[in-house]
């Protein structure tokens, strides 16, 4: 007779009879002790009439009660076994190289493969390779599209002591593992997320750009007539993706649509900003939208501050776009003209009066502008000095190791008793002498990363930014005083401009109105790109503040050797596309390569064809690219895509940890894209 061995609690259970025959026997040495012999006999005969049959039970009951248990353990497993392969989930079991094992009925019927089945599982779902599958976690899960149908794969790596036959299936396993696929149909789940994702609401503030424009310009028919058709394109616009749009102001809107229709036009890519431009009504005034739109929350609320976080950037990028927020991600889209110049100055004079307010109750000032500083920065950092001074504040520039086009323009203010040593200081001493009663002003960058010293952002409370350049997604969040305009040709004639209204007694001296004066002229190119009205307003103010053009272009002359590089820079351009010229500065042996850089893209542009210019130089481990453009490219576009920003015709970006051929490779690529997406 075949033995079976019981243990645990069955074995106790087993033994109970026997255990209690304990108790009799215990019973019966009381009674011989307390009651004499008979009747102690007579408990004996009990005892061995209770604990013979409980030893024959056991004894021989045991197989009989092992057998069954062998019976019904072997059933159990045919219902387990016969479930399985019926079961309403499809299941399949693999082996841990993701072969398969067996699968059941319900995962034949989902994938049409025979029960037979004995290949890797990425032959049915691609998705599932090696490194989907459970190896060092005993559970994964992934998602799968299969034809029409989205599914839910749960993988559980189980690990046994003895692999048993499956039915239909083979004896195969390593390791002792084997990997139980699940299967779970989400289909109908995946269709409901999508489709509430697709009817989330999105907000929207609209502005038209140059409103006051149009409306002091043309006769009152005219007039009447282009806002009329121009609120008419902007309904019909957002009506027809199911969409609603109010009139808050005579120039302003606040729309909501469902996300599914903001991407309809997304796809379009915001066709209303040249539909609008190209409405004509007989007068050369063309109108100009920006567009802030705003989603990602749960929250109306907090989607409608989204736009109008949104619409400011969009004209602090200086208008005729639309900028997307979604939570922390930006996207632009147009933004293709330049922005138009407005000649009112009476922003400049508000600016101008909320500069002198804040500066009046702060002890001292620290004035800076980007890495690697320009004429510009030092023209715009010279003004904003003479203000500080003009009302009795001590004030710095701090700039570390100004570049040789700047030096001797420096050496004049530093060597000179009226202004000493400390009008420039470096970013160390900065830091040092940085407190919360201390105004930091920036001047010619509006990105925090891009400042000489960004810590002394961080170490007070009040920053104030005077900027020209297109605001991106890295701004300065904390400013009490931001004066950010576009159209402006540079950050000097700002503060030019804000000089004249600063204050009454306030006189540039000869040395001031130079740099100021030099700021605008090399970022204009000697008065070529980007000069307006104000532009020449502000250089005639300078002039007659004793700015000497002869002194400036003796300051900023080249040397041989730069000369000599740009010659050799251009000579070696390649022209992209017929109508990109790309070349690359050798920044060995010269103490300005991205100076050389920018004027050589300069330079490039006056080619015939050339529509825009990319110089590019490798300076201290970083890669500087200079681009121009004259007004058929929007080379701001181009450099955000690779980090960067500025103008639409006067750009840059600084790539790191690429190399030169890498980095012409990847701007070639960023023009392919932008082409083929239409933004170029």
């Amino acid at each position: 007779m075949e033995q079976y061995t019981l243990s645990g609690h069955l074995k106790r259970y087993a033994l109970l009879p026997l255990n209690l025959s304990l108790i009799w026997a215990a019973a019966a040495v009381i009674i011989f002790a307390v009651c004499g012999t008979v009747p102690g006999l007579i408990a004996l005969a009990a005892l061995v009439a209770y604990l013979v049959p409980a030893l024959l039970y056991y004894y021989f009951g045991r197989p009989k009660v092992g057998g069954a248990l062998v019976s019904f353990a072997t059933e159990y497993g045919q219902i387990q076994g016969h479930l399985l392969k019926e079961f309403a989930i499809p299941y399949a079991v693999l082996d841990p190289q993701g072969t398969v094992l067996w699968l059941n009925e319900a995962f034949t019927e989902l994938t049409g493969k025979e029960a037979g089945y004995r290949r890797g599982i990425s032959g049915i779902f691609p998705e599932l390779t090696a490194d989907k599958l459970p190896s060092k976690k005993l559970r994964t899960e992934c998602t799968l599209e299969y034809g029409d149908k989205t599914l839910q794969a749960a993988m559980q790596k189980v690990v046994i002591k003895e692999l048993l036959d499956l039915e239909d299936g083979d004896r195969r396993a390593n390791d002792n593992t084997v990997i139980a696929l699940y299967i779970f149909d989400e289909t109908e789940i995946s269709s409901l997320l999508k489709k509430q994702e697709a009817d989330r609401i999105v907000c929207g503030q609209l502005s038209i750009d140059n409103y006051d424009e149009v409306v002091d310009k043309g006769d009152d028919l005219q007039r009447s007539l282009l806002l009329a058709l121009v609120d008419r394109k902007l309904t019909k616009y957002f009506t027809e993706v199911g969409g609603i749009i109010r009139k808050t102001e005579p120039d302003k809107y606040f729309f909501i649509m469902k996300k599914q229709a903001m991407q309809t036009l997304e796809d379009g890519h915001f066709s209303i900003l040249e539909d609008v431009k190209n409405v004509n009504v007989g007068t050369d005034e063309k109108m100009t939208l920006s567009i802030g739109i705003g989603f990602g929350s749960e929250s109306m609320v907090e989607n409608a501050e989204a736009a109008r976080r949104a619409i400011d950037l969009a004209l602090g990028r200086g208008g005729d776009q639309v900028v997307i927020r979604e939570g922390y991600n930006t996207r632009y889209f147009g933004g293709k003209t330049e922005k138009m110049e407005k000649y009112t100055r009476v922003k400049a004079r508000v600016k101008a009066l909320a500069l002198k307010e804040i500066l009046s109750t702060k002890d001292a000032v620290l004035i800076m502008g980007h890495k690697i500083p320009d004429a510009d920065v030092l023209g715009a950092a010279v003004g904003i000095y003479r203000c500080a001074v003009s009302i009795g504040k001590p004030a710095h520039i701090v700039m570390d190791d100004p570049p040789g086009t700047l030096k001797k323009m420096v050496d004049g203010f530093t060597k000179s008793p009226e202004y000493g040593e400390r009008m420039f200081i470096s970013s160390r001493d900065a830091k040092e002498i940085i407190s919360s009663r201390i105004a930091v002003v920036v001047v010619d960058t509006n990105k925090p990363s891009n400042t000489a010293c960004e810590d002394l952002l961080r170490r007070t409370n009040t920053v104030i930014v005077l900027d020209h350049h297109r605001q991106g997604r890295d701004i300065i969040q904390n400013a009490v005083l931001s004066y950010i305009e576009p159209y402006a040709s540079s950050a000097s004639e700002m503060v030019a401009e804000v000089v004249q209204y600063f204050d009454e007694k306030l006189k540039l001296r000869p040395k001031e109105a130079d740099a100021l004066y030099g700021g605008i002229m090399i970022d204009t190119g000697n008065f070529l790109t980007r000069s307006g009205v104000r532009t020449f307003e502000a250089a005639a103010y300078l002039r007659r503040s004793g700015a000497d053009v002869n002194r400036i272009r003796k300051l900023f002359r080249d040397s041989m050797d730069d000369v000599r590089a740009k010659s050799a820079a251009i000579s070696k351009t390649e022209v992209y596309k017929e109508s990109f010229a790309i070349t690359v500065c050798d920044s060995e042996g010269l103490k300005d390569p991205t100076v050389i850089a920018a004027q050589t893209a300069n330079e490039l542009l006056s080619v015939v064809g050339i529509k825009a210019s990319f110089a590019l130089t490798d300076y201290n481990g970083v890669i500087y690219i200079s681009a121009r453009a004259i007004d058929e490219v929007n080379v701001q576009r181009i450099m955000e895509r690779l980090g960067g920003g500025g103008h639409l015709n006067i750009a840059g970006a600084q790539l790191k940890d690429v190399t030169v051929d890498n980095a012409v490779r990847l701007l070639k690529e960023t023009i392919n894209t932008m082409q083929s997406e239409g933004e170029l």
